[in-house]
């Protein structure tokens, strides 16, 4: 694991810079919830479809000459996936992702497409993906791009806090008070974290995989339960936060939350009427969070919507359905 260093605000505006010569900043829309305005950041528009590029190029680009020769290894159910295989394409830098086998078909489709290789394993039977992922990087010499216990991955996240901050002050009158954002491991969180010193960040995880929330009631890091409950938000599904993360969140986020399966197909609805965006499940959790009442809104609340990587008739149940 890479912790040999402590990712800092100047590391996410050094990533910010390189992201910016790369990509264009994606939209911050405005969204009428009880009569006030919140500001939705859609990285669901990303070349990949997620935010999960940011880190990945932060991070690929950071290699060495040598590094880059013996390629890199990912973990991911998709959109990190997506992101390394894409930037590694456009470095010439082999890489290998170990993917789950019931993550969603797009989401594999998608990976090969930029011609990553993807080395399945079996969630639903235990196998222990970063066992997989180690065994790679020694067999190849290869460079571990972990999807969130990683401090470049974790600045490169952060750039989309930057984006938030000047697309705010121009557009609210003020950079955010609040950020609300999806979980899963807690690389975004505690990117916008170092990102919007001045911001409660509130990182929100979907229902059965709340160690985020649950280490920072705590104060300790808690692992999600053995028997923890299927879930559609499948780029939220980690096993635990790690202590890289951890003690960014710990010290900048006062809580975490938790919503339902229905609170994330409503959030998806109404991202689709309103806003008009494709929105997957773990995409929707932070708005999710919002529209259940969850948290209080600040005077300038930004609400990440970090992906949009969905199986076309999985969305259309969703779209379709009333709960």
């Amino acid at each position: 694991m890479t912790d040999t260093r402590e990712p800092t605000a100047q590391g996410v505006a050094h990533a910010a810079r390189k992201v910016a010569e790369i990509l264009p900043a994606t939209p911050l829309l405005p969204l009428e919830i009880d009569g006030r305005t919140i500001w939705c950041k859609a990285e669901s528009l990303q070349p990949v479809g997620a935010f999960k590029i940011r880190g990945a190029w932060h991070r690929l680009t950071a290699l060495t000459p040598e590094e880059r020769a013996r390629g890199v290894v990912g973990v991911s159910s998709g959109n990190h996936a997506q992101g390394v295989a894409w930037a590694a394409r456009r470095l010439g830098i082999a890489a290998a992702i170990v993917m789950p086998t019931d993550a969603p078909a797009v989401k594999l489709a998608n990976t090969r497409a930029l011609g990553a290789e993807v080395v399945l394993y079996d969630r639903p039977g235990g196998e222990d993906r970063d066992a997989v992922a180690q065994r790679l990087c020694a067999e190849r010499g290869a460079t571990l791009v972990h999807a969130y216990a990683d401090p470049w991955i974790i600045e490169g996240q952060g750039s989309a806090g930057l984006e938030i901050a000047a697309q705010m002050e121009e557009r609210a009158g003020g950079g955010p008070d609040l950020v609300v954002a999806p979980c899963g491991g807690g690389g975004l969180a505690a990117g916008l974290a170092l990102a919007c010193p001045e911001a409660r960040i509130v990182p929100v995880e979907p229902e059965g995989w709340d160690d985020v929330t649950r280490s920072l009631a705590l104060g300790r890091i808690e692992r999600v339960a053995a028997d923890a409950p299927p879930t559609a938000c499948d780029a939220l599904q980690t096993p635990a936060t790690r202590p890289v993360n951890f003690r960014v969140l710990q010290a900048r986020c006062p809580f975490g939350l938790v919503v339902t399966p229905a609170q994330v197909r409503a959030a998806q609805r109404l991202a689709f009427s309103a806003l008009r965006l494709v929105v997957e499940p773990g995409g929707a959790a932070a708005l999710a969070a919002v529209l259940a009442g969850k948290v209080e809104l600040g005077a300038r609340t930004a609400v990440v919507l970090s992906g949009g990587n969905t199986d076309a008739d999985a969305f259309a149940q969703v779209i379709a359905g009333s709960d």
